[in-house]
This record gives structure tokens, C-alpha cells and sequence, in this order.
């Protein structure tokens, strides 16, 4: 029996707290600030209404339900809104959860009262339909509403904000629910819309709930970071206010912490430990002018050492929600970094309120500044409907958040499934967000049903299909365009492993080799004699050692002498055996860009630190003039078994005529080889054209047999490889 006594005392306690904070006379006490008498006591009549409908009704939390309503009216008063705005907020729940229709409500409060309060409600559940398609249609409904009256979106973001600050009574499932839905559709509606106000709190709040051991971790070592700011900021303040005060600007400095998952999402989305973010504090400078804005810029430089590239101009490049401010980022006090906004006055009250600035110039009786932010957003929604069409509700919720978050890409995959990536992220990053055997054996991509490389960035909205082959590897290449942290490790780890396995092939090879001219054959060396080497290079084992050779960090004529009984004993080399060539050695063997040696050539190979063995062709250049020891050079040949494309460098001089170049084009390709690269150095004022061109072929034989095509064509007078 003690329990439900008790339960009714705490509950009655509460309801106390909140009558006196959220209570009707309360919010009146609010609006006497800014509203006439005549519309107060329509918003009193809304309230006396909504109490009667909701009496009996009660919250999870036990107080009785009409406090939620005037808690979410109370949020609007404080955003300074229109008396309209303020009853469809208190009425907000009645067509809802009470026998009120929207015909009553037109006849006793007006048409825009009954049109808001209708947006806001949830669309009705209808039978087989599951939780996810009914939260897409009510999503859907209120965008639908938004675009005949955006206050229905201040009615909804404060009816959400209102409760997100009361979830504790809740069930941690729904808890993480709601809190899901918050920071994924309502809070980038509100940054969309530019409530900058809501959307902060909005938020923390949901990062609290949906991780609320990781948000309280956070949230101490934020504290224990900064310790007492407060000196900090004031010593910020008053110096930055002395130095602006003394150009003639007047401005007020405010200094503030950045709020919790501002400096969490950064770290996720760029990837750092909390210890490199730098930015917790920020500070804006607010004066009366735009030419001041970049006069106390200035100032701000002059004052503390600037970080030039982490300055935005957003005033003469707003963002997409109207929002206007200089961003720059300063070495401050203790060696701090501190990010430093300057905007107007008038720029501070929107980007703070966004679109809730229209109906708070109108109350004031001031010209509209606040119509710019409220005209993007009739645009985006006007554009978001139009894009649409008759896409179903999940289908249209999964675009909207594609337009919620412009510094990231919604692509699909041909099932239709959504993989959010980076802006700028390839069909690489794609395929291995996918699956990592996806991204390891991709060649190609259909983007759109259209053919497209792999480096193709990718756009919103856009439909990806990854191309496989079964003997496909990951490219080095890749390295340059991918954009997620995912597809750049899986490529590395890749790579890696595939390098140390040619170096082990090609070092065993080479060891081999230089050990058969010295007549000790590998096979024969004893197990002492390879640990007093290993031992001596400090090595763990013999893949070590061919990796080392392999990779040119050690060369395999002096490793060999190391297996001798006496290292410095003169011996009788044996015949040189050449390494044979077969094309498919990787990474640890390189092919020289000045000669471009083919299969066919006279070739040998020098020894290079990082790089293994770079071929040459014996009558380059660079071999004629290399100076370096014997064991440097490493005697090759080509296998019979070699294969793969290779890379030779032609010359053409053609008269110049009228598609001469597709026509060269057309016979390289006729003779099954591709360009890989075409320079055309400026022209001598000749009538002749040269033209250079890097292609891939066989071998020598194939190399021939392009050449002849292309001395068949008229126009071209000389063609030979460089």
C-alpha cells in the first residue's frame, strides 16, 4: 500500500514544479513581453479548451497531460512567435488523442489554427502497415503541410524538443527509437531550416539517449579538458572587445562551449582521437554592419596568430539555409585553438531562429530580413516534392535524407537499398561499403545503366552496379579517389600482403641465382649456416631475407657470399644464370618509363631500394651512362611463358588533316592495342604534326604489326618506337 501513496506524492510534487514552470500563467507572464492583450486571451481560450478535451489524460511521467502542450507552447513564446503559431501548439494533440475533429476546431479558432494542428498530427495507422512505413507517412504528411505553412514544423521540432527533455520515464527500446528518429529527420530539418537554437539541444539530447554511457564518458572528459574556462573566456572577451573597441567597432564578444555532439560528430566523421580536437571553445563577435565584419576580422588576425586554412566566407557564400557569418579559427590564449564567428546582429537573429525570424519581424512591425530563410525552404521543399513524384513513403523519407545532409552521398544499390558515402566518394568506395569481396574483385561500374570508371564520383540519388571479374585484385591507383576509411584499408592491407608475397618469390629467385654462380645450390644450405646469416642481418626468419632481397633493400650477390664457409674466400663464379621475366611479378618488379621494355627486347635489371628490380632496355640511355658495382645489375631475359600488356612510346609525324587524330585512333585500336596517353607538342609553324603516343601491347611482334597499320595510313609520313 506504501508504494502507490508514495508514487501519488511524487507525482503531485512534480505536477507542482511543472504548473509553476509550464503552467498557463506562466506562458502568460511570457507573452506579455511581446503580444497584445486581445491575443493572449486567445491563446488563454486554446488553453481552457485543450484542458477540457485532455482532462483525465496523463503522461508516462504521472502529471497531467495538458502541461506537455503548454510546455511545447511555452518553447514558441520563447522563440518570440505569433499568437496563431502559439494556440495550434497548445491544441497540438487533440485531434490526436481526443474525440475533437479538424471541423471543430476551424469553427471555434480559424482555418490556420485547425491547418496547423492537423499537419502536426501523425497520419493514422492503417491495418498490415508495419512501424517504419507509418513513421514515413507521418513524415510525409507534415512535409506536405510544411509546404502550405512552414510553422508547422516550429509546432512539431518543439513538440519533439519538449520530449526529448522528458524521456526518462520512458522504455529504453523507444527511448532509442525516438532519440534514432530525432538525430536522423528532426534535427537536420532544424539545421535544414536554420533553428540553430533547436537544433543544438535537439541534438545533445538525442546523443544522450541513444548513448548515454558514451555521452556521460564524453562529457567528463570534455569538462576535465577544459577545467575553470571561465577565466579563459572573460581574458578572450576582454581582449578581443579593448582591440575592436579602439578601431572604432562596436561589437560585443561571447564566448561559448561548443555543445557535445558538435564535437563528436567531428570526431567520427573525420576520424580523430578526441585528443586532436582543438576547437571545444568558440566565440562570436557581433556588430552592426557587414563592412564591420570584415574590419573585426581583421582585428581578430592582428590579436591572435590566424589558421588560414580553416577561414570560410559565408557571408558572400551563405549556406544553403540562408546561414551568414565569417568563420576563422585562431591560436588563442595557452595555445588553444578557438574558432571565431563575426556576423551582424540582424544575421545572428536568423541563423539562430531561421525561419522563425519571418513571423518575429512581423511582430515587430519591422521590415523582413527573415523572409530569406523562409523562401529557401518553400524552395526546397518545392523542389524535394517535385524530385518525388509518386515515390512510396520509405522511398521518399530515404530522399529526404539524402537532401537533409548535403555533405554526404545517397546512392542505391540496384536492389534499392540506401549506402550513405562521403561527398565525393567513387564507385570503389561503393563496392566496399557493400562487402569487402565486392570492393577486392571490381573492375568496372554501371552508374545509371551507364558504363562509368571506377574514379567516377559518385552523386546523389544515382543508382550504383559493381562489375566483378573473378581474377581481379585491388589497385594501388585506388589510393588516389577513395574516399572512406573502409575501401583505403582493405586496399592497403591488400597490397601489403600481395607486395610481401612477390618479394618473397622474386627474393627466393634472385638468391637462387647469385647462389648458383657461387656452385652452393639453396637447397643445400645447412640450418646453421642460414641462422649465423639471419643472425648477422638481424633477421627472423628466411622470408625476411627474401623479402629484403626482393624489395632491393639488400642485394642478393653480397647475401649469397654471407652462405659461404669464408665469406672473404676468393671463389670461381659459375655461369651466370638470367632471371626470367614472366610478367605477372607485381609490385616488386618495375618496368623503366624512359625505354618502355617490351617482351622481345634485350633487357637487364638494376637493383633499386623500395622499388626491387627496374628493367631497362640494353640500348637505353641511362644503362649506357649508369655508373654503379656489378651486383647492382641483374642479368634478365624474357620467359617463354610471359604475359600481360606492356607499355611502348611511338612517334608520329602526319600531315595535318581534319581527324587525323581519331583516325590513328582507329587503327591502334583495330590492332587490339589501346592508348594509354597522347601528347601533341606545339607545332613548329610546319604543315607537319607530331604526335606521341604511350600504347599497350604483347610483345614485339604485336608492336610490329600496329606499326604497319599505321604507316598504311596517307597522311602519315614517319612512325617509329621512341
Amino acid at each position: 500500500m506504501e508504494f502507490p501513496v508514495i508514487q501519488r506524492i511524487g507525482t503531485a510534487i512534480r505536477t507542482q514544479r511543472v504548473a509553476r514552470e509550464y503552467g498557463i500563467e506562466a506562458l502568460c507572464k511570457v507573452l506579455q513581453e511581446y503580444l497584445p492583450e486581445d491575443q493572449i486571451a486567445e491563446v488563454r481560450r486554446a488553453y481552457e479548451f485543450g484542458a477540457r478535451m485532455h482532462s483525465g489524460q496523463a503522461r508516462e511521467s504521472g502529471e497531467p497531460y495538458i502541461y506537455h502542450p503548454l510546455a511545447v507552447a511555452r518553447i514558441l513564446a520563447e522563440m518570440r512567435l505569433d499568437a496563431t503559431t502559439l494556440c495550434a501548439a497548445i491544441l497540438h494533440d487533440v485531434i490526436e488523442d481526443t474525440a475533437v475533429d479538424k471541423g471543430e476546431i476551424v469553427r471555434l479558432f480559424g482555418k490556420d489554427v485547425a491547418e496547423l494542428v492537423d499537419g502536426v498530427s501523425k497520419f493514422h495507422k492503417v491495418e498490415g502497415m508495419t512501424r517504419a512505413e507509418q513513421q514515413a507517412e507521418s513524415v510525409r504528411k507534415l512535409l506536405l503541410a510544411m509546404a502550405q505553412d512552414l510553422r508547422v514544423i516550429l509546432v512539431k521540432l518543439a513538440d519533439r524538443l519538449h520530449n526529448m527533455r522528458t524521456l526518462e520515464g520512458v522504455e529504453s527500446a523507444k527511448r532509442r527509437r525516438v532519440a534514432r528518429e530525432t538525430i536522423e529527420i528532426y534535427a537536420p530539418i532544424a539545421q535544414r531550416l536554420g533553428i540553430n537554437t533547436l537544433r543544438t539541444e535537439l541534438e545533445d539530447l538525442a546523443f544522450l539517449n541513444l548513448h548515454p554511457k558514451r555521452y556521460n564518458v564524453f562529457q567528463r572528459a570534455v569538462n576535465d579538458r577544459l577545467g575553470d574556462t571561465k577565466s579563459l573566456i572573460k581574458e578572450f572577451e576582454h581582449k578581443l572587445e579593448r582591440a575592436l573597441r579602439e578601431e572604432g567597432i562596436g561589437a560585443s564578444v561571447v564566448g561559448r562551449q561548443k555543445n557535445l555532439y558538435a564535437v563528436y560528430e567531428k570526431m567520427q566523421r573525420k576520424r580523430l582521437r578526441f585528443l586532436d580536437v582543438m576547437d571545444l571553445l568558440g566565440f562570436r563577435i557581433l556588430v552592426t554592419k557587414v563592412d564591420d565584419c570584415y574590419r573585426a576580422l581583421g582585428v581578430v588576425h592582428h590579436v591572435y596568430r590566424p589558421i588560414s586554412e580553416l577561414f570560410n566566407d559565408f557571408i558572400a557564400n551563405p549556406k544553403v539555409n540562408g546561414y551568414q557569418s565569417l568563420h576563422t579559427t585562431c591560436v588563442g590564449p595557452q595555445g588553444r585553438k578557438i574558432e571565431v564567428q563575426i556576423r551582424t546582429r540582424d544575421m545572428h537573429h536568423i541563423s539562430e531562429s531561421g525561419i522563425a525570424a519571418h513571423w518575429q519581424y512581423k511582430l515587430g512591425g519591422k521590415n523582413d530580413p527573415g523572409s530569406a530563410p523562409q523562401v529557401r525552404a518553400r524552395e526546397w521543399l518545392g523542389n524535394l516534392f517535385e524530385m518525388q513524384g509518386g515515390a512510396g513513403a520509405l522511398d521518399f523519407i530515404e530522399n529526404v535524407k539524402v537532401d537533409l545532409f548535403p555533405d554526404e552521398v545517397y546512392v542505391f544499390t540496384p536492389k534499392g537499398q540506401i549506402r550513405r558515402l562521403p561527398r565525393g566518394a567513387t564507385a570503389v568506395d561503393f563496392a566496399y561499403s557493400v562487402h569487402s569481396e565486392l570492393g577486392d574483385h571490381c573492375v568496372a561500374s554501371r552508374i545509371d545503366q551507364q558504363l562509368e570508371p571506377l574514379n567516377t564520383p559518385l552523386q546523389n540519388g544515382q543508382t550504383v552496379e559493381i562489375i566483378t571479374a573473378r581474377h581481379a585484385r585491388p589497385n594501388a591507383a585506388w589510393l588516389n579517389y577513395v574516399k572512406t576509411a573502409k575501401a583505403r584499408s582493405h586496399i592497403r592491407n591488400f597490397l601489403k600482403n600481395q607486395r610481401e608475397d612477390e618479394a618473397i618469390r622474386l627474393g627466393r629467385r634472385l638468391l637462387e641465382i647469385a647462389l648458383r654462380e657461387l656452385h652452393v645450390p639453396l637447397s643445400s644450405l645447412k640450418e646453421e649456416s642460414t641462422e649465423a646469416v639471419l643472425k648477422a642481418f638481424n633477421l627472423q626468419d628466411m622470408e625476411d631475407l627474401y623479402i629484403s632481397i626482393g624489395t632491393g633493400s639488400r642485394l642478393a650477390p653480397l647475401v649469397a657470399r654471407h652462405f659461404l664457409p669464408d665469406p672473404q674466400q676468393n671463389t670461381v663464379p659459375g655461369e651466370s644464370v638470367p632471371l626470367q621475366i614472366e610478367g605477372t611479378e607485381g609490385l616488386v618488379i618495375d618496368y623503366a618509363k624512359c625505354c618502355h621494355p617490351i617482351p622481345g627486347d634485350d633487357i637487364c635489371g638494376y637493383v633499386s631500394v623500395g622499388r626491387g628490380i627496374v628493367i631497362h632496355r640494353l640500348e637505353c640511355r641511362h644503362v649506357q651512362t649508369r655508373k654503379g658495382g656489378p651486383q647492382e645489375r641483374v642479368p634478365l631475359i624474357w620467359s617463354e611463358k610471359v604475359q600481360g600488356d606492356f607499355l611502348a612510346e611511338l612517334k608520329l609525324k602526319a600531315e595535318n588533316r581534319r581527324g587525323l587524330l581519331a583516325m590513328v585512333a582507329g587503327e591502334i585500336s583495330s590492332a587490339n592495342a589501346s592508348i594509354e596517353n597522347v601528347q601533341m607538342p606545339e607545332r613548329d609553324g610546319s604543315e607537319a604534326l607530331e604526335m606521341r603516343f604511350v600504347v599497350t601491347v604483347k610483345d614485339r611482334v604485336h608492336l610490329a604489326r600496329v606499326l604497319r597499320r599505321l604507316r598504311r595510313l596517307p597522311p602519315v609520313q614517319r612512325v617509329n618506337r621512341v
